[in-house]
């Protein structure tokens, strides 16, 4: 007897695929963990591998959601980006793209903050005006 088929699994992810974002008939199946601890998945059509991230300003971070979360909490506390560097040990470049990654997901980070981390709409707005003071100041920084 087989298992039965993991109905929580994503659509397929390739652009090239027949399933390409279809809910119905998804063919889906789990195929491990990547070293960020993300879940890959396999598309049983087209045979290519996704991770549940992709499409998300944690794809193709080497930073688990936790730490993630840990730095945006710094972020709304006006830590500066060489002090959240201090208290998570990650390189300012890292933190840097993670906002940069961020800014570009504005609604769907502002919904995750707000449902899963517990903030409220005006830590998520201070959180926002940092980003767009950080965005500023490093345009006008020559090369």
């Amino acid at each position: 007897m087989t298992r039965p088929k993991d109905t929580n699994t994503p659509p397929c992810q390739n652009p090239k695929c027949t399933h390409y974002q279809k809910e119905k008939n998804k063919n889906t199946i789990k195929h491990g963990k990547n070293r960020a601890d993300h879940q890959i998945y396999k598309c049983l059509h087209c045979n290519k591998f996704f991770t549940e991230t992709k499409n998300t300003p944690l794809y193709r971070k080497h930073l688990t959601e936790q730490q993630i979360t840990t730095i945006c909490k710094h972020l709304v506390e006006k830590n500066g980006i060489r002090s959240i560097e201090r208290l998570t040990g990650h390189h300012r470049d890292t933190i840097g793209t993670l906002l940069e990654d961020l800014a570009e997901h504005a609604t769907k980070v502002n919904d995750y903050l707000m449902k899963n981390v517990g903030l409220s709409q005006l830590e998520c707005d201070e959180l926002w005006s940092f980003v767009k003071k950080r965005k500023n100041t490093t345009a006008k920084r020559p090369n």
